[in-house]
């Protein structure tokens, strides 16, 4: 059977973005047609300036949050990346495959690494090692496939690099993966800056919606959606990027294959295309919601889950790590 990895950091609140682009797909898809390991990726939250507490705040609420968005731990193997020491373990080795130059060509380095000097903080060498990490965290499980946004496909990239020249050293260790791409509204945008990604970490939150959101907040931030000086609704992505992000979160709500360009043609205002937007969102969101107050309040349920995953994760990855420790010349533990 097809095995699938993938995780999220614990950076932030999980956003609609999140949920359209990602775990929607891991929930509907994933889950029945792969042997698929789902993580909290918690060291990766270390490699900026951050509170501890937060940290262990949101990996709960992560975890949370994707049970409470349909993933089955009876179908599926949910645990936290801190929990699994195999992640650590080969992410070492790793770094003594890749190269200085590679790490330093990483987009996401140059972009986190520019943000951290303009706001005249030190940059961490666990930024520049990062992905590394993340392809020891893909490498670890023989993976065969990372669902992913085309911000990841390099680390995706990197990754399949490594394990092709550690086999080629070594011998034989490591399946090299592939991306994998979800459809519509892989790739949600910023509210009030439609060229960049809904992300977590967005600046106040005005531009993101939030899974937690209440729907009141919802609608604020939908009506106060950034779209252009047109009148006209139509789907353009290129020269009306705000007005086409909404008509594809639309179509993500609605899902079905909706068509954001077919919905265009049923709107006269901004204003109407708005209220649907809000409408569909809060639908969409509402189960989701209740679902996360009910294992708020079953936190042994929540932790039972995640220690059952860390075992069957490590149950997978440790026959994976230990051949690789032979492989490049270590020594076996007595």
């Amino acid at each position: 059977m097809t095995r699938i990895f993938s995780g999220v950091k614990p950076t932030g609140h999980l956003t609609l973005g999140n949920y359209l682009g990602a775990v929607r797909r891991w929930v509907e898809v994933d889950q029945y047609r792969a042997d698929a390991l789902f993580s909290v990726v918690d060291l990766h939250a270390l490699t900026v300036e951050h509170d501890p507490g937060r940290v262990r705040r949101l990996s709960r609420q992560a975890a949370s949050l994707l049970l409470a968005a349909g993933l089955d731990p009876e179908r599926c193997t949910l645990f936290v990346q801190s929990h699994v020491d195999e992640h650590a373990r080969l992410s070492y080795l790793l770094e003594c495959t890749a190269t200085d130059g590679e790490m330093r060509r990483m987009i996401q380095y140059k972009e986190k690494a520019a943000q951290e000097r303009a706001r005249g903080g030190s940059v961490r060498l666990s930024l520049l090692t990062y992905p590394v990490l993340m392809a020891a965290d893909i490498l670890a499980y023989d993976t065969d496939e990372v669902p992913v946004g085309d911000d990841q496909a390099q680390h995706v990239e990197l990754t399949r690099d490594l394990a092709v020249r550690f086999n080629q050293r070594y011998g034989h260790t490591f399946t090299v993966p592939k991306a994998t791409h979800p459809g519509v509204a892989a790739r949600v945008m910023d509210l009030q800056d439609p060229a960049s990604k809904m992300g977590k970490s967005g600046d106040g939150g005005a531009g993101v919606v939030f899974l937690l959101d209440e729907p009141d907040v919802v609608r604020r931030k939908v009506m106060r959606a950034v779209t252009d000086s047109g009148v006209d609704v139509v789907y353009d992505r290129e020269e009306r990027p705000g007005l086409a992000n909404l008509l594809e979160v639309l179509a993500a709500c609605r899902g079905d294959g909706c068509d954001p360009a077919e919905l265009a043609g049923g709107y006269s205002s901004y204003g109407d295309l708005k209220r649907d937007v809000v409408d569909g969102v809060v639908e969409l969101l509402r189960p989701l919601r209740k679902r996360h107050a009910e294992l708020v309040a079953d936190p042994a349920f929540v932790d039972g889950v995640l220690r059952d995953g860390a075992a069957r994760a490590r149950a997978v990855a440790r026959p994976v790590v230990d051949r690789a420790y032979q492989a490049v010349g270590l020594l076996p533990a007595g």
